[in-house]
């Protein structure tokens, strides 16, 4: 598993089953969404961040309720205006500590001004992203 920064938690509850006996996947995707701004605007250091696309979500494993779910991300991209995120959902097991990826997605959000005109990121988040990024020659 991919080592990502934990952004948020849940807990599966019975008000989130669709007609199978899972977790409906529309509340997944808000909770992905959710963690997702809140990551972005912390990285980004700013309130003013919108969702503008969110990439194909892959539901591996259903969600049952009463299960722990944790949310992870990582910064794919950091660009002129926007911050592309990359997020797993995976069920957390209370007895063993294992994890497992039940979603996975990438999102993208853009900084907005106060008229919802994209608007650049501020240099030192630019700077930040860049020394932390690590060389694609490092990556396996």
């Amino acid at each position: 598993m991919k080592t990502m920064k934990l952004i948020n938690k849940k807990i599966c509850m019975g008000k989130d089953i669709g007609i199978h006996g899972n977790v409906f996947g529309g509340y997944i995707m808000s909770w992905i969404d959710e963690a997702g701004a809140a990551f972005a605007t912390e990285y980004c250091c700013t309130p003013n961040m919108v969702t503008l696309r969110v990439g194909e979500l892959l539901f591996k494993k259903p969600l049952k309720a009463g299960n722990h779910v944790r949310l992870y991300g990582d910064v794919d991209h950091l660009g002129n205006t926007s911050i592309k995120i990359n997020i797993e959902a995976r069920k957390f097991n209370l007895y063993s500590g294992e994890e497992t990826v039940v979603c996975t997605t990438s999102i993208t959000f853009v900084r907005i001004d106060d008229d919802g005109q994209p608007t650049p990121i501020g240099e030192t988040v630019k700077r930040n992203y860049e020394r932390t990024k690590v060389p694609e020659e490092m990556m396996g």
